[in-house]
């Protein structure tokens, strides 16, 4: 059986990898992905510190040339570059992984309601990553939720209201 065909951002994240990485930055995800008539290629770097804007150039300016010289975009696309933000989007099963038993709250929204509920906001007690599904606890209940059940799983920031 052949591998499976890596898809563009997939390919791009191993061509940048060793470059962010080498600039001490971690790449915290890629997506490549239409918006109307315009392509996007959205890299996301992360710092135990964070990220200023100034990251983002040199990061921008150090992968731009690799990009440009590999070509593992046939249209034109536009390259952002930019942190994953203080409520960042968990979309990989590494992000799950790495806020996994450590009481940080997140909210899970659903394509459909899940015992009625649309959302849930709680935190991730563990992750069965080989059937890939989240142990939420929630109110003092504990959900198994499938992770193809979750439209959007992000991290909830307390700004204290």
């Amino acid at each position: 059986m052949a591998a499976p065909k890596k898809n563009i951002a997939e390919k791009v994240a191993e061509l940048i990898a060793p470059t962010v990485t080498g600039l001490g930055y971690e790449l915290w995800d890629v997506v490549y992905e239409k918006e109307g008539p315009q392509y996007y290629l959205r890299v996301t770097i992360d710092k135990f510190e964070g990220i200023t804007i100034d990251d983002c150039e040199r990061v921008h300016r150090a992968i731009d040339p690799l990009l440009d010289l590999a070509d593992p975009i046939e249209n034109a696309y536009n390259l952002e570059v930019s942190s994953p933000g203080i409520e960042r989007e968990l979309r990989l099963p590494r992000h799950i992984r790495e806020f996994t038993g450590t009481g940080e709250r997140v909210e899970l929204r659903f394509f459909a309601p899940q015992d009625g509920k649309k959302s849930l906001t709680g935190t991730i007690e563990a992750y069965d990553e080989e059937n890939d599904v989240i142990t939420l606890l929630s109110g003092g209940e504990k959900y198994d939720i499938p992770r193809g059940k979750c439209a959007l799983i992000r991290t909830v920031y307390d700004f204290g209201d």
